[in-house]
């Protein structure tokens, strides 16, 4: 790694202030898979989900709702294949012949290889892996723990089956002091895992020439803890006096007109000229009656007049009965065979889109899941007073929407054949 000197980027400089000369840090991507988000498929990867017997001594975290984790007690509303795992877990839960129902630990490297697996045989890029900032800090030295072996275990599987990887810090539930200890993190992570080095981690997702890095949560309305201007703070350190890194941050869907979803406060506008790249996120924002891929339009627009990359956000469907505690919102978003995703996808693309960030690789609590779930006829028992589990459509195999997924790769990466009618498998 070698440092040049160049002029200051005039995104990050008010017109009326004189631009200063900085050392602008230059990295050398000799061997590296991914030198740009630009033409990739991505999803992100929570990899929060741990299980009584695992070695992460978290029990059923992330399973488990404020009542436990029993029929009529989760926060997951859908149910995954466990067909591939090597290591399962025995739940409280049953199928209706009686046999009990198993689970996985993303604690475990076998789960995450696994996905990785998966991901390099349907042809999906890679993962921006999820690091949640209220749960990596100094008074949670479990979840920091499990955090680590998550990402650890993504990086060694990664590599062995050439994926793009990327950390993102959701900052969900943070106060402005954990936003501090964020930077101490990743400056953390840069030496314990060699983030950087071209052989350790050689498909670390980069762009614009540096190592990315995304922060997800800035400019919703909903009474977070931190401010824009220490987001933006927050974002300088980052970058730091030598341009270390290239930054994607996640924002409220409706960012560009600041209203519904997002604060009314034009220092939105301002943080994300200074970034790399922007990602609004659509999750529950729209149904497949009322998409509209002209705000993705626009949005593209507006990225392009002020030299920000933008990758939009497609989802497969939603829903959350088991985590709310309230069965009238199971499939509050239906999946319609595929056909909803898709139609954002063809969107996208029609909008000029280069890229996509697929929600989620792995989210079950919020049934945007991906990977490979059960059916609506294979799913266990859920108790009484209509609490459920909600599989896919039972004329789908429990890979679709990862095949589908790999289809939009396909389509992305420059293969022709595809358009607005969905493929058929």
């Amino acid at each position: 790694m070698i440092t040049v000197s160049s002029c200051k980027d005039n995104r990050t400089v008010d017109d009326s202030v004189n631009q200063t000369e900085t050392q602008d840090t230059v990295y050398d991507e000799t061997g590296l898979k991914y030198t740009s988000y630009k033409g990739l498929v991505m999803a992100g990867y929570q990899g929060w989900f741990s299980a009584v017997g695992d070695n992460s001594d978290r029990g059923w975290y992330h399973y488990k709702n404020d009542c436990g984790f029993h029929p009529e007690c989760s926060t997951i509303d859908m149910w995954p294949d466990m067909t591939e795992y090597a290591k399962q877990y025995v739940t409280p839960f049953k199928y209706p012949d009686g046999s009990a129902a198993h689970l996985y630990s993303a604690y475990d490297e076998e789960t995450i290889d696994l996905h990785f697996k998966w991901m390099k045989e349907y042809g999906i890029d890679g993962v921006h892996i999820q690091r949640f900032v209220a749960e990596i800090k100094p008074s949670n030295p479990k979840g920091k723990r499990h955090f680590n072996k998550v990402l650890e275990n993504a990086l060694k599987a990664a590599k062995k089956y050439g994926r793009a990887i990327s950390v993102m810090y959701d900052l969900s539930g943070s106060s402005p002091a954990d936003l501090d200890y964020l930077v101490q993190d990743w400056k953390e992570l840069q030496g314990m895992f060699q983030l950087f080095d071209n052989a350790e981690n050689p498909t670390y997702l980069r762009h614009n020439g540096k190592p990315l890095v995304s922060v997800w949560g800035v400019g919703f309305n909903d009474g977070r803890k931190y401010s824009i201007r220490e987001v933006d703070k927050l974002v300088t350190e980052l970058k730091g006096p030598k341009n270390e890194v290239s930054i994607m941050v996640g924002v409220p869907y409706y960012w560009r007109t600041l209203n519904q979803d997002t604060e009314s406060n034009p220092a939105l506008h301002e943080l994300i000229k200074k970034v790399d790249i922007i990602m609004p996120w659509a999750v529950g924002r729209y149904n497949i009656d009322n998409y509209n891929p002209n705000v993705a339009k626009k949005d593209m627009e507006w990225a392009d007049a002020n030299g920000v990359d933008y990758v939009p956000l497609v989802f497969p469907g939603f829903t959350w009965g088991n985590l709310t505690k309230d069965p009238t919102k199971y499939n509050s978003i239906p999946r319609m065979g595929g056909d909803f995703i898709w139609k954002q996808i063809v969107g996208a693309k029609a909008s000029g889109a280069k890229s996509l960030y697929v929600a989620m690789f792995d989210e079950i609590d919020e049934g945007t899941a991906i990977y490979k779930v059960k059916r609506e006829n294979e799913v266990p028992l859920n108790g009484k007073n209509g609490y459920k589990f909600v599989g896919i459509e039972n004329n789908l195999e429990s890979d679709y929407y990862l095949w589908l997924t790999g289809e939009a790769a396909n389509w992305f990466h420059g293969e022709r054949g595809y358009g607005a009618v969905k493929p058929t498998r």
